[in-house]
């Protein structure tokens, strides 16, 4: 049975969408049906429960939760020619940090 999908109506389409969503759920589920009962078989096979084997075991395995927002680290150099621009050693060198090292500065002097 292979409709003529250009001939029909919208609403026929739309009732072909349905009746094919209805369809995959259904056989979704029998699948599941299929895989515990061939899971439960294999348990037992081996002298234990489906319950037993997934016991504390999460359902659905996804992303891990944030723990919650990143917090700044600290500064660990300052500009010695400007105190209010600072750096934490992390990331890219900003351009007086290499200007100073440039210079002659060790890095040990802009040490806050």
């Amino acid at each position: 049975m292979n409709p003529d999908l250009k001939s029909m109506t919208r609403k026929e389409l739309e009732k072909l969408k349905t009746n094919v969503e209805k369809a995959l759920i259904r056989i979704t589920e029998n699948e599941k049906k299929a895989a515990r009962a061939a899971a439960e078989k294999a348990a037992a096979a081996h002298g234990f429960s489906l319950a037993e084997i997934t016991e504390g075991t999460p359902a659905k395995r996804g992303p891990k939760p944030k723990s919650g927002p990143k917090t700044a680290s600290p500064p660990k150099y300052k500009n010695p020619n400007d105190p209010a621009q600072t750096w934490t050693g992390k990331g890219r060198q900003p351009e007086w940090f290499k200007a100073a090292i440039k210079a002659g500065t060790s890095p040990d002097a802009m040490e806050i």
